[in-house]
């Protein structure tokens, strides 16, 4: 059965890129294990005036004596207005096993469909949206990958200097944790994501933008 929201978010999209007065911003991550390159993680948000619409992809792939002992690919597409989700969708193949996420904004309730389970969520619902700083207000995100409502704690580890496209900037340094996530991300003093790094079983997984 066709999925509505798939042609939704495909006439919105195409709306936006054809009637935005705003330039598209696009968010270009090379991914690291370690030190070692494993992929990408790219996203690209349109802005029409009134709603956001934010296209996000990623692949990774981690090899051992020239064989992948990891593989990931995942595809987010999500709406937003005012500040809160109107609709996601995504898919991800997580070296195999497959997660599949649609949720949709109705009178009011978030509805928010994953595998058989199908859950309701009151009020403004936000995602990890690492692009816009403001989520780090937010006491509560969507992992979009599972579908999960996860309370979050973020501290404000203050300024700091990473090192961009060769050379060393100032940046603002957050650790946002979520049961057993720890994700630190850094941004200019113009509120421009910079960088993100997260502690994984097999190493830190580093994102520096291209």
């Amino acid at each position: 059965m066709k999925n509505v929201l798939v042609a939704a978010l495909c006439a919105l999209f195409l709306s936006a890129t054809h009637a935005s007065p705003e330039p598209s911003k696009e968010w270009r991550f090379n991914v690291y294990l370690d030190d070692t390159e494993i992929g990408y993680h790219h996203f690209r948000v349109e802005d029409d005036g009134e709603h956001r619409f934010i296209a996000t992809d990623a692949q990774f792939n981690v090899k051992f004596l020239f064989f992948s002992v990891y593989q990931y690919q995942h595809q987010n597409r999500e709406i937003w207005n005012d500040g809160c989700l109107q609709g996601l969708e995504s898919r991800t193949d997580d070296n195999g096993e497959t997660f599949r996420v649609d949720a949709k904004q109705r009178e009011g309730t978030f509805i928010v469909e994953s595998h058989s389970q199908k859950a309701r969520i009151a009020g403004c619902v936000k995602s990890f949206a690492y692009w816009d700083p403001s989520f780090l207000t937010a006491d509560k995100l969507l992992n979009a990958q599972t579908g999960e409502h996860l309370n979050v704690a973020v501290q404000d580890l203050g300024p700091d200097q990473i090192v961009v496209r060769g050379n060393t900037v100032p940046a603002r340094h957050y650790r946002l944790s979520a049961r057993d996530l720890t994700i630190d991300l850094w941004y200019s003093p113009q509120r421009e994501w910079l960088a993100l790094e997260s502690r994984t079983d097999g190493g830190a997984l580093r994102y520096l933008i291209q």
